[in-house]
């Protein structure tokens, strides 16, 4: 498949470089911290102002707990054409005031700040992109939906509705997470995330003077562990967790309560209900001690199903034409593309190559920011492909 519109796409990218460079500035500007919404708001009103001034309908819709999210779509639309899903976060992992330590930088092939490689530069890619299609007199055959969230680092708790409400009229969704490595590889499955909390309650005594009268909760919560470790299987990347425990209260006091967090991750939804089957199946081993478990897979596997290696194929054949090469991965993490995926087409990992995710040294390369926004631009020019 020749792509002719590709040269005309990277020239007009080009052209515009400096512009791209200095939007992705703005929006690092605009400190933007998951548990902070009220930073939020100044980012969502820009990039809301910008699409309305490409001729797209956008509103913020306020969150209870967090900053919301930004819905829009073309203005003059054809109701009869298909869906494509562009998704971003706003959202960074940095508090208000990074910026006083981590500066933004711009020194010769680099661009660094807070939240410029995760993911305000995956957000100017779907700008410029739907920029450089209008003002080009381009014409997409499947009609582009937009969703920026502002939950994304923390689970993406509230956004997640209208994620699953598009995606399931969606043919296709693109998702701007940051590549893997420097080799910039797509991603085209992720792990499921599981979060579960076990609360063990024993009987307190002193330490001292009846010891034998107590059971302690924290005794009970190390077999537990103990358990919770051999579910442990790294051939078929099954990874559990305890990452966080806590109890007692006091070191002369017999445990009365204990708690410990878990992490989970798996590779696919058969792994997931076998996991959530243990976890949940686990018994005190310690006569008149308690346990509560709670939790769940918030975001559930992103497996390599057969449409979303089919649009994989797509973006590979577009960037053979760009004399571009790429390769798929698999990343542990997980973002809206593990919720998308459930419902329709989904490709991961379309940002810009750099390094540093939730890190000081965190950065892009500038000419990738040019060859990704290319890339996708022409992921949202091409057809339909059918399952």
């Amino acid at each position: 498949m020749k792509i002719s519109a590709t040269p005309h796409i990277e020239t007009y990218l080009r052209d515009h470089q400096e512009e791209m460079i200095d939007f992705l500035k703005k929006l690092v500007a605009k400190e933007s911290p998951s548990r902070q919404p009220e930073c939020q708001q100044e980012i969502l009103k820009f990039l809301k102002d910008s699409l309305e001034n490409m001729a797209f309908d956008a509103s913020v819709f306020p969150g209870i707990k967090t900053g919301g999210f930004l819905y829009a779509r073309p203005k003059a639309r054809n109701k009869s054409l298909p869906v494509q899903l562009l998704i971003g976060h706003c959202d960074t992992v940095w508090s208000c005031d990074t910026l006083q330590q981590m500066p933004i930088v711009d020194l010769n092939e680099k661009l660094s700040g807070p939240g410029v490689f995760d993911m305000k530069a995956g957000i100017t890619q779907i700008i410029f992109a739907l920029k450089a299609i209008k003002e080009l007199g381009l014409s997409c055959h499947l009609s582009p939906v937009i969703i920026i969230n502002s939950d994304e680092e923390i689970g993406s708790f509230e956004s997640s509705e209208i994620i699953k409400k598009i995606a399931k009229v969606a043919s296709r969704a693109f998702i701007l997470e940051p590549p893997l490595g420097f080799e910039g590889k797509l991603k085209t499955a992720r792990k499921g995330i599981g979060k579960f909390t076990l609360n063990v309650t024993g009987k307190p005594a002193h330490a001292g003077l009846n010891p034998n009268e107590g059971i302690s909760a924290i005794v009970e919560l190390s077999h537990q562990i103990q358990d919770l470790f051999k579910l442990n299987d790294f051939e078929k990347g099954i990874t559990v967790n305890v990452g966080m425990i806590q109890g007692g209260s006091s070191a002369n006091v017999i445990a009365e309560e204990s708690k410990a967090v878990v992490d989970v991750r798996v590779h696919n939804m058969v792994d997931a209900a076998y996991i959530q089957e243990e976890i949940f199946n686990l018994k005190p081993k310690h006569k008149g001690a308690t346990l509560h478990i709670s939790g769940g897979f918030g975001r559930p596997p992103m497996e390599r199903t057969s449409r979303n290696q089919k649009l994989w194929l797509l973006a590979q054949n577009i960037a053979q034409n760009m004399d571009l090469h790429l390769e798929q991965a698999v990343a542990g993490g997980g973002s809206d593309g593990n919720t998308t995926s459930l419902y329709t087409a989904t490709l991961d990992g379309l940002g810009t190559v750099g390094d540093g995710a939730h890190a000081r040294h965190e950065f892009i390369f500038k000419d990738k920011l040019i060859e990704r926004t290319a890339l996708l631009t022409m992921l949202l020019l091409s057809e339909d492909i059918k399952e």
